[in-house]
């Protein structure tokens, strides 16, 4: 009977053994392992063995990324102006055994440590700025806090800024700023659509003050050469008819004179401003005149002596 309980015993101290050797780490993790409280080696993912009431598992490291969320706090920036800032820091831990014993609580060292820097940062920054540079703003962090982890075997792969809320009054008042600038640019905007408005129509009436005198010069360049044409004309018919006369035939002269008469007379005819005409002149010297052309026809054609005399009307005086 008692060899039996102590058999039984025995197998229950060695089942428990054997569970207590037995160790299994998941994917993403590591287990740093004790031996009598001093730390001997780190356990990676998969089934390891320790030595039961020896060894103990000490610290579980995750080593998969993690996001850790930045409290929002209030920073004075360079300007005096207070703002209120989020953010998020990603970091992975590469060595187990450092992220376990080189820092006391790891989360809280990372917040705190993201959170000063972040107020010395911000703070050597205007408003502007901070609310326009806010990459910039990761990236100097990102700098300076990986490398203050770097001794705890942290990696900080990414630091990002949530959301940067200045004070009500100063929202107002950007947005006063913003309205005013919108409205100077569309006032300058209107004003130099005016400008080149103005200065095509003007364009386009000088180009049309010079097309007109280009055509009052030109109308008028055609108006002297019709004058002159017509000068020459008539200086080429005074000059025949006074060499008609200069060769014994008075009756070129005649005809000439009667030629302008006759012009006269159809000039009044089609007046459109009088249809009744008084004529303060004899009429029979109309009738002369073209008594003298028909001489001048009779002595240049001697043939037309034949021809029955034209019968001319009788004016009354």
């Amino acid at each position: 009977m008692t060899e039996s309980i102590f058999a039984i015993l025995l197998l229950i101290v060695a089942v428990f053994a054997v569970s207590q050797a037995v160790v299994v780490v998941r994917q993403g993790f590591e287990y740093t392992l004790e031996r009598f409280g001093r730390f001997t080696m780190t356990l990676r993912p998969g089934f390891s063995l320790i030595i039961p009431f020896v060894d103990r598992i000490g610290r579980k490291i995750n080593m998969m990324e993690q996001v850790l969320d930045i409290p929002g706090q209030e920073i004075i920036t360079k300007d005096n102006a207070i703002v209120s800032v989020d953010g998020v820091v990603f970091y992975q831990v590469l060595d187990a055994a450092k992220a376990a014993y080189e820092v006391s609580d790891l989360f809280n060292a990372i917040v705190n440590l993201t959170t000063t820097n972040l107020r010395t940062v911000m703070g050597g920054m205007d408003l502007d700025e901070t609310l326009s540079k806010r990459d910039e703003i990761n990236a100097k962090l990102l700098i300076v806090v990986d490398a203050a982890t770097e001794p705890w075997g942290i990696k900080i792969t990414r630091v990002e800024l949530k959301d940067i809320r200045p004070p009500a009054d100063i929202v107002n008042a950007m947005g006063r700023q913003m309205k005013a600038e919108r409205e100077k640019r569309a006032n300058i905007l209107e004003a130099e659509g005016s400008r080149a408005s103005e200065i095509l129509r003007a364009e386009g009436a000088k180009q049309g003050e010079i097309l007109k005198a280009e055509g009052r010069r030109e109308a008028a360049f055609r108006d002297a050469e019709a004058r002159e044409r017509a000068a020459e004309a008539e200086a080429k018919a005074t000059e025949m008819v006074s060499n008609a006369i200069a060769g014994g035939n008075p009756q070129a002269l005649n005809y000439f004179v009667a030629q302008k008469y006759v012009e006269a007379m159809q000039a009044f005819a089609t007046s459109p401003n009088a249809k009744t005409i008084f004529m303060p002149i004899e009429a029979s010297a109309l009738v002369g005149s073209l008594g003298g052309i028909g001489e001048l026809v009779k002595a240049i054609r001697p043939d037309a002596a034949d021809a029955p005399p034209v019968s001319v009307p009788r004016v009354p005086r």
